[in-house]
């Protein structure tokens, strides 16, 4: 099982916020897990819980060598006494990098695949092969989201429910940990803050909220001009940011997903996006680990 600790909201005291009239509330999602935190500590739960139900060994999944996913994967797979595999994108390169070896640590055995074999990840004939091969194994999509994954976000969106706001912000990846909240019943808007150029990902969260039933979902609108460049990137302007933004509130941001978000939301404070009055919610989704993969 694993343990989840309720997590605190903060009030962000920043000049920004207070000269816009705009209250800005971070949701330390971080916090709940030490290996296994942030979004991915929900979008695991209930693909764990169906993994025992139908007396899978061990999990499967998708990933680059710095995946976030295959790391919290492979942490929650021992921690329920399973067995895990780790699909990687691109050649083995040694001595492993931190991640995958906390992975290898953990139990994962990681198997290599080119990257166009990697990009067929998502095609039944691909998947059928993948499961041929470990028959044993529950397979879990790269990010984790699907219909398991959707049922845990919904679950911390009525955590969310608890905390008054009019907007709510959240990085995106592949939009499992979006669509969750946009199916959550929340009545306040939802801003998606994506970490990367990829631009099937609209279509693939409507794809995820069709999955749920739920044929009124909150508002939810992508905000596509804070990627810095494409997934994994960084820039002058964002180290920056994120250094600073930890010198003055406290607490550190992921180079991957939370920076880019809570720039864009301080960006969209400043240039007046949001009603003088407002609450913004913003959702600090884990993945601190990401910067290993850049320091």
């Amino acid at each position: 099982m694993l343990h989840y600790e309720p997590t605190p909201t903060e009030e962000l005291r920043d000049p920004i916020a207070e000269r816009a009239g705009i209250r800005v509330l971070v949701k330390h999602e971080e916090l709940n897990h030490r290996t296994v935190s942030g979004n991915k500590w929900w979008k695991l739960k209930y693909n764990l819980q169906v993994a025992i139900t139908e007396q899978k060994t061990s999990i499967l999944t998708f990933g680059g060598a710095y995946s976030n996913h295959i790391h919290a994967t492979a942490a929650a797979a021992a921690a329920w006494g399973l067995k895990s595999i780790g699909i990687i994108r691109g050649e083995e390169h040694l001595p492993l990098n931190p991640m995958l070896s906390e992975a290898v640590k953990w139990g994962m055995s990681l198997h290599y695949i080119s990257r166009s074999e990697y990009r067929q990840r998502s095609q039944p004939e691909f998947l059928d092969e993948i499961q041929k091969q470990w028959p044993d194994a529950f397979i879990i999509p790269e990010g984790g989201s699907n219909i398991h994954a959707l049922r845990g976000v919904q679950e911390f969106g009525g955590l969310l429910k608890d905390i008054p706001h009019d907007f709510l912000c959240v990085p995106v990846g592949t939009g499992g940990t979006l669509a969750g909240l946009a199916t959550s019943a929340l009545h306040s808007s939802i801003l998606g803050f994506p970490a990367s150029r990829d631009t099937s990902v609209q279509a693939r969260i409507h794809e995820l909220i069709q999955l749920t039933g739920d044929s009124s979902p909150s508002p939810w609108h992508l905000i596509g001009d804070y990627h810095f460049g494409g997934f994994a990137k960084m820039d002058n302007t964002l180290r920056s940011f994120i250094d600073s933004f930890h010198g003055q509130h406290g607490f550190l941001l992921d180079p991957i997903y939370t920076g880019k978000m809570m720039f864009g939301v301080l960006d969209l404070v400043e240039k007046g996006y949001f009603p003088r009055g407002s609450t913004v919610l913003a959702v600090h989704t884990g993945g601190l680990q990401g910067w290993r993969g850049i320091r």
